[in-house]
């Protein structure tokens, strides 16, 4: 995978961007002057971030893998340390399948009823590779996903959750917290 020099990321015209940021040449971004980027940031081969009207704000720390899609109008936030497999998709629009109203995006709006909602990654959240989250859920600070799982409603604090539609199956540890800190102290020396 090759990686865009930093001089290649600033010509992308993001509206801001942190150090130390790996970006596959291979990846894609629509709206970047409404794609934020921490530091230390890695985005891989294939990935799409397509941000609308909402935008979309990358935190520090944050790794998201081959293949990955960020797309739709709401504004779709990935906080510090959380992670996105392969495959992921976050959506923060979504058509009306109902029948109702006609679909996809060659139709004039008129004639459409698309939903548009933020989505929230808070600190530390994990996605598993094939996993869909759609528009306005709230991941809160330690969720895991499972691969191949729906988010279809929001997560609570530092549960695991996996399947079709999701549901909490445990609990998960808050060492990385501790971890987090004991970091944050090495590089402030």
């Amino acid at each position: 995978m090759a990686m865009l020099s930093r001089e290649d990321i600033e010509a992308l015209g993001f509206l801001s961007i942190g150090e130390n940021l790996q970006i596959s040449d291979r990846a894609s971004f629509y709206g970047a002057d409404r794609i934020t980027l921490g530091s230390n940031v890695r985005i891989d081969d294939f990935c799409v971030l397509a941000a609308g009207a909402g935008g979309i704000s990358v935190g520090d720390y944050v790794h998201i893998a081959v293949g990955a899609a960020l797309i739709g109008a709401g504004k779709i936030t990935l906080s510090d340390f959380s992670g996105l497999s392969s495959r992921v998709s976050i959506y923060s629009s979504s058509d009306d399948y109902s029948g109702a109203a006609m679909t996809n995006p060659t139709v004039p709006a008129e004639y459409t009823d698309v939903k548009h909602a933020d989505v929230f990654l808070g600190r530390h959240v994990i996605i598993g590779s094939g996993s869909v989250v759609l528009p306005g859920i709230k991941l809160e600070d330690g969720v895991a996903v499972g691969a191949l799982s729906l988010i279809q409603k929001n997560c609570t604090a530092f549960g695991i959750y996996a399947g079709n539609p999701a549901r909490r199956i445990s609990e998960r540890k808050r060492d990385l917290l501790e971890i987090e800190l004991r970091m944050k102290a090495s590089k402030a020396k």
